[in-house]
């Protein structure tokens, strides 16, 4: 293991997760790089190999080179400065089908071929994207998507409520 490496930190100090695989039982000694293959979707040797030179490869709480061998049991974590890009939101200047809108909510009408939530393969153009370049400060839902009550597929279009205080989500929520 890598020792006395400084620990890679945004401007508040805060390290996001982005994977996270405990070695099974069975786990023969295998390179972190190569070991973080078989999990990490689309990753290549470079990538990761890269990463761990950036110091954002962590096994049991501890910075480690790419050439580490990972063992039964080891926690193996990547971790990066920034959120993953599903939690990434930034606000995108999408037009959008307002029906109607007041100080608390607003209802928009959400095209088909539109996708709500960024998440794996959408980190843009989405409906949340739209809606946090258009209102400022929507309170977010227990799973972190600023002011979504509900939500519908990608390939459905209709209305959609959106909170835009913490007690509008609250009571659309009940």
């Amino acid at each position: 293991m890598e020792e006395n490496m400084e620990r890679p930190e945004n401007e508040d100090g805060e390290l996001f997760e982005h994977h996270r695989v405990v070695a099974s039982k069975g786990q023969v000694p295998l390179r972190v790089d190569k070991f973080l293959m078989n999990f990490i979707e689309n990753a290549t040797r470079n990538k990761i190999q890269q990463s761990a030179k950036d110091g954002h490869v962590w096994v049991n709480d501890q910075i480690v080179k790419s050439n580490y061998k990972v063992k039964a049991g080891d926690e193996v974590k990547v971790l990066f400065e920034h959120p993953p890009h599903e939690f990434l939101l930034v606000p995108e200047d999408i037009p959008l089908d307002i029906v109607y809108e007041d100080d608390v909510l607003l209802v928009v009408n959400k095209p088909a071929g539109m996708v709500v939530h960024p998440g794996h393969g959408n980190y843009s153009g989405t409906l949340i994207n739209a809606l946090i370049y258009h209102t400022d400060n929507l309170p977010s839902n227990s799973n972190e998507r600023p002011g979504l009550v509900h939500r519908i597929d990608k390939d459905t279009s209709g209305l959609l409520v959106v909170a835009k205080t913490e007690a509008a989500m609250t009571h659309l929520a009940k």
